[in-house]
């Protein structure tokens, strides 16, 4: 399954993008990511079981009960949570579906075609978030000289 540049755009131009794995720890990936979006003019929505509200924002539980018009959801998870979370979201007809670098497991593409579902997969979300910065436009800049970044 190829990830394509139409795929990326489209998670990008959703109206919000919910993130599953947002952690109140400041330090976690999740809350980095969460963090650096919301910073970046980014709607985002924070998923997270043991939180109520990060940063002042409500904060779904689980992505079962994030509001309808969701659009995008970012799985950054622990790998052995984030199988479970794309069957839920595929299920809830989430349309856009990033599984972060790292988060995938062994059959999470599987799951993806088992129902037919196309995920944005095995990338990092800050190398395409704009504005693109630091060590990540550095990465960047090194897939797009060597004709590896999504078409």
């Amino acid at each position: 399954m190829k990830v394509t540049k139409n795929q990326i755009n489209s998670f990008f131009n959703s109206e919000s993008i919910a993130i599953a794995g947002v952690s109140r720890n400041e330090k976690k990936f999740g809350r980095m990511i969460f963090s650096e979006l919301k910073k970046n003019g980014y709607n985002v929505i924070p998923v997270n079981p043991s939180s109520s509200e990060i940063d002042g924002q409500t904060c779904y539980s689980d992505v079962t009960k994030l509001p309808d018009h969701i659009d995008s959801l970012l799985i950054a998870t622990p790998k052995d949570q984030t199988d479970e979370i794309l069957r839920q979201a595929i299920n809830k007809g989430i349309k856009n579906i990033w599984v972060q670098q790292f988060s995938n497991t062994d059959d999470t593409l599987s799951i993806a075609e088992e129902y037919d579902k196309e995920i944005i997969h095995k990338k990092c979300i800050f190398m395409f978030a704009e504005p693109v910065a630091g060590v990540h436009k550095f990465h960047k800049t090194i897939l797009k000289v060597f004709g590896s970044l999504p078409k």
